[in-house]
């Protein structure tokens, strides 16, 4: 494994609990500015309504700055997240929770293979942070789709729509 590899399985948990959805980093010894959205649990454990939603929080670092924004993440989010992951794998421009119910994070490849990553809390403070990251491990989608796979394990899908607004658990598979 590359140290590159490892700094990105390290940056899979956090330190202050929950685990990492995403984390885009510059590589260690480099500007130390990053961006990631850490989930800290589910939202409503045990209530059908708000079981799959998942408490999160976009947490931005650079220079003097470490903010950390409030979300919670519906099912389609992690859905939305797998679809700009194959936006920007093809060097494209991806905005990621657009709905305006929560901060929304815009990431846009540079020219040398960097991005420039802003989270706007548009429902909230009204404040945008744009953050470079030039030094990017050259497996970063890689590392995004791992996590991606982690967080799915960690807190799957357990209820079901059966009809609109009516919920109910998932069946066992093996049963």
């Amino acid at each position: 494994m590359d140290s590159a590899s490892a700094d990105s399985t390290a940056s899979t948990a956090s330190a202050g609990g929950g685990i990492n959805l995403i984390h885009l980093a510059d590589r260690p010894g480099n500007s130390g500015h990053s961006v990631s959205v850490r989930v800290l649990g589910r939202f409503q454990p045990g209530v059908l309504t708000g079981h799959d939603l998942l408490d999160s929080e976009i947490v931005v670092v650079a220079e003097s700055l470490r903010a950390a924004y409030p979300v919670t993440l519906l099912p389609e989010d992690l859905e939305d997240w797998e679809q700009s992951l194959a936006t920007l794998e093809s060097d494209r421009f991806a905005v990621w929770l657009a709905s305006g119910r929560t901060p929304s994070m815009k990431i846009r490849p540079n020219e040398t293979g960097g991005l420039w990553v802003t989270v706007h809390d548009g429902p909230t403070s009204a404040v945008t942070v744009t953050v470079p990251l030039f030094a990017l491990s050259s497996t970063w989608i890689t590392d995004q789709r791992a996590l991606l796979t982690r967080a799915h394990e960690a807190y799957p899908r357990e209820v079901v729509e059966t009809s609109p607004g009516a919920y109910e658990w998932r069946r066992p598979r093996n049963s």
